[in-house]
């Protein structure tokens, strides 16, 4: 099983809440099974391509190499700080550059952090169904975060820290139980849009 930590904070700060976040729940996973293949990737470090409209398989450098881990990993947990009550310009990207069956029938686990409690909907209504167009596997009850639960940028609360365990468990869970064939649990599939229409389409925007 691939396990890949996805964090999409564009802080500068070593120090992210979102990262560190990511990370715990990426290690309780892996604590739970040792043949776990796990790795934590932040966005941010990465030198990731503005999407063009390109076919995916065409991208090179940081962008080639981050969309194929995500192509290789069985399951995912996400996170994202929470600005003007949606997940990060550079998480969009992300979501924009890869294939659109680069999910399908994974489970991917939610994290989201935020300045205050106001904003906790944001996975309901924001991240649910951006996941939900790539025939991802939501995990019911994502993980939301706020200052409050950390002393500085370590994650300190015991009920926050339940929580990431409680995610990971679930998708470690849910991963051992999805078939080889991951179209079986994907529901009814889109329409096939060819790559020549796509671009023709993205030239004119």
């Amino acid at each position: 099983m691939n396990l890949l930590g996805l964090s999409g904070s564009p802080s500068r700060n070593a120090a992210s809440r979102t990262l560190s976040a990511v990370k715990q729940a990426v290690e309780y996973a892996h604590a739970q099974d040792s043949v776990i293949n796990s790795e934590t990737i932040n966005v941010r470090d990465l030198e990731i391509e503005l999407c063009d409209g390109r076919d995916p398989a065409l991208y090179e450098g940081d962008t080639k190499t981050l969309i194929d881990k995500i192509l290789a990993a069985d399951a995912l947990i996400l996170g994202t700080p929470v600005y003007r009550g949606s997940y990060t310009g550079i998480l969009k990207n992300v979501f924009d550059v890869i294939p659109n069956d680069a999910l399908v029938g994974k489970p991917v686990g939610i994290v989201v952090t935020g300045s205050t409690q106001h904003h906790y909907l944001v996975i309901e209504h924001e991240i649910k169904p951006l996941l939900g167009f790539f025939h991802a596997h939501s995990l019911p009850g994502g993980v939301y975060l706020t200052p409050e639960h950390y002393n500085d940028s370590v994650l300190v609360d015991e009920g926050a820290l339940e929580r990431l365990q409680q995610l990971a468990t679930a998708i470690v869970q849910f991963a051992k139980h999805v078939p080889n064939d991951r179209n079986l649990l994907a529901g009814a599939s889109g329409p096939e849009i060819p790559w020549e229409s796509r671009l023709k389409g993205a030239n004119k925007l």
